[in-house]
């Protein structure tokens, strides 16, 4: 029997000579390739210029304290003289690690009182251990003594909480993430006595993941089962380094991860509030929750940032080591950037009462497994329809 060659069979059904069909490809494999450069060059350029910012900042923070140094080396000058154990022209709040006293190890709780919200269980820097666990094994070793409630809420039992606080979590595929994220964040958030529960916001369907849509989901969903009086939105891959970062709300919005390893501990820039923000629910319905129009990854916390200095709000951050985080590494694998940001963002102001809370529409699937409450939803952009402006 002969064999037949597919490639040849093609070009004699196109009639194409091999020297067109060769040109053909070519053309082809350049067009993808500018595609695909087209597509990946924001994110490095970001990416480069932001390394490039974070080591001139690194330089000239070090000079400044060499500097610092020898003018008080050779001017004999005290320390002490501006009332503070740090040298002059230091700014103590990114160099102190905690202001006040934590508590006494023989410190006794009254269950009728408030929890204090620096217990001696808080011992800061906490051992990160980034290896995969399966979701079985964790449920495992929590279950047998961390006296967690089926779907994953808790309450201390020797004081009163100061915060109800929903932890919501956006996803999709990242199964190998998130035990590992229940491994660190139950016992640290039991150490500070805050009442919790973990609320995971699974994103279904065949669009680019939108996070901030599926904040808004989860913030409507753990409403129906307790009246939470603060919200924390956190990334599946976000670890805390310390314990005394406490995940409690305040009368400003907070964020919580200033400092995360991917970016050498350093800010990135001063409206930077991702990964980890925490905003009471008075706050977050005054803002009108997230943005819905963020299709893909990328720009949604700057709009959130956005919303809250113009509903009148500051944003507060941890003192010095405190908002340390670790980074799961991962590649955004399968999502895309969201290239349009920037103009959404120039209209920020104007599409903040339109864009949100009050224009959410979707349809959950929830299951409640020991750990948290899973809210698996199918978004598309009719679920949020928004007047163009």
């Amino acid at each position: 029997m002969v064999k037949t060659n597919p490639i040849r069979m093609l070009k004699r059904l196109l009639r194409i000579s091999n020297r067109s069909f060769l040109a053909f490809i070519f053309f082809f494999s350049l067009s993808s390739s500018g595609l695909y450069f087209i597509y990946v060059a924001p994110g490095i350029a970001n990416t480069y210029l932001f390394m490039v910012q974070a080591q001139g900042k690194m330089l000239r923070d070090n000079v400044r304290t060499i500097g610092i140094l020898i003018r008080d080396r050779y001017t004999k000058r005290n320390n002490t003289l501006n009332g503070t154990d740090y040298l002059e022209g230091y700014n103590s709040s990114e160099y102190l690690g905690q202001s006040a006293t934590y508590l006494p190890e023989d410190f006794t709780i009254s269950p009728g009182l408030p929890c204090p919200e620096k217990l001696p269980y808080m011992k800061g820097l906490v051992d990160v251990n980034m290896s995969e666990i399966s979701m079985e094994e964790i449920q495992r070793m929590l279950s047998q003594d961390s006296d967690i409630e089926y779907g994953g809420h808790w309450k201390p039992k020797d004081c009163k909480a100061r915060w109800k606080v929903a932890i919501l979590i956006p996803f999709r595929n990242r199964h190998e993430h998130l035990p590992i994220l229940f491994r660190h964040m139950i016992p640290m958030l039991q150490r500070q006595r805050v009442q919790f529960g973990f609320y995971v916001i699974e994103q279904d369907g065949s669009y680019p993941f939108n996070r901030a849509m599926l904040f808004n989901v989860g913030f409507m969903e753990a409403m129906k089962d307790l009246d939470w009086d603060c919200l924390v939105f956190h990334d599946v891959d976000h670890i805390p380094e310390s314990d005394r970062n406490y995940y409690g709300c305040g009368q400003m919005p907070r964020h919580f991860a200033s400092k995360l390893d991917k970016y050498m501990y350093i800010l990135p820039y001063n409206e930077f509030f991702g990964g980890v923000s925490g905003l009471t629910v008075e706050q977050f319905k005054k803002i009108n929750g997230f943005p819905n129009a963020f299709w893909g990854w990328g720009g949604e916390d700057d709009d959130l940032w956005r919303r809250v200095l113009y509903a009148g709000y500051n944003v507060s951050r941890p003192e010095g080591d405190l908002g340390k985080y670790k980074s799961i590494p991962h590649h955004h694998r399968g999502e895309v950037q969201f290239l349009g940001r920037y103009k959404l963002l120039r209209y920020s102001k104007e599409r903040q009462p339109l864009d949100g809370l009050n224009n959410l529409k979707y349809t959950p699937n929830i299951t409640v497994n020991l750990l948290y409450k899973n809210i698996t939803v199918n978004l598309t952009p009719e679920l949020a329809p928004v007047d163009e402006v």
